[in-house]
Parts: C-alpha cells; structure tokens; sequence
C-alpha cells in the first residue's frame, strides 16, 4: 500500500512561518517536523521532546523543515507505523553549520548557539533546549488508492 503525507496549515500560529530549505533567521519561529514512530509521537506529544545524547551536531533535538523528508524516518520502520510531530519551533541564536567536520559541529551551543542548522544535503536542524519547541500535531500517513493505470474512454 501507498502513504501519503499531508499537512493543514491551519493550526501554525500567527507570526510563525514555514522553513522548508531555507536558513532560519536568529529570533524567528518556525514550522519544523520530527519523523518518528507512532508510538513514540504519542509518548513525546503526553512528555515533550529530550535531548538525545548525540549526533552529527551534538546533543539536542533534531527537526527538519521538510514533511516529506522527516516522514522518511525512521527507515527501518513500515511506513504505516510512522508519524511526524509537527512543532513550532523559537530558533534563538543560529549558527550554520555548512560542511562536516566544521570546526563548531559538535560545540556550537558553547558558544552561545541555540540552534545549529546543517545545510550540506541534509538540511537538518538541531535545536539545543527542547523548551524552545511547542508540539503542535501529530500527522499520520493516509493511505491512497492505487489505480491499475486503465481507463475506459469513450467516444461520441
């Protein structure tokens, strides 16, 4: 079976825009999701989001400005039992972190930083305090009908 992801900008607060690809702006709030299983979205939507351990930036929470990019995660899941969290997210003090092994990658936030955005491919954000990030919905993947690709056509 085939999933669609859809998304209804009709809950993003005033003031709040979406990110997509581009660099957030210092002091902005901004759409982000997190691809997740269903399971863990109910858990995270009743505790709220925690810092992982680590990462290709270091500790925090990692959101994309992509539905469709963070629906792929995880990979290893069916992707019946995913689901994205739709946050809004208060980006703080933004650093760009635009190659690996950038010299602050993993140490962006000793520098004042509360937010690293990677941009090399990934597009990828790491937001250092999961008090910056207000859920805002959980969205799960609809099913489509597939079609056999025939189509009766008539003539007059």
């Amino acid at each position: 079976m085939q999933y669609e992801w859809v998304d209804d900008d009709s809950d993003v607060p005033p003031g709040v825009s979406n990110l997509g690809s581009s660099q957030p702006e210092e002091g902005r709030q901004y759409v982000m999701y997190y691809g997740t299983t269903r399971q863990n979205a109910e858990a995270i939507s009743a505790s709220g989001f925690h810092q992982s351990a680590d990462g290709m930036l270091g500790p925090g929470v990692y959101l994309r400005g992509d539905l469709q990019k963070a629906s792929l995660h995880p990979a290893a899941i069916p992707e019946s039992d995913r689901a994205v969290i739709k946050v809004v997210v208060d980006v703080g003090k933004v650093i760009a972190i635009n190659c690996q092994n950038h010299p602050d990658q993993k140490t962006w936030h000793d520098h004042g930083n509360d937010t690293a955005w990677m941009k090399s491919g990934l597009e990828e954000m790491c937001v250092w305090d999961p008090n910056r990030i207000q859920i805002i919905n959980i969205i799960n993947p609809l099913p489509v009908q597939s079609s056999s690709g025939c189509e009766a056509h008539g003539y007059k």
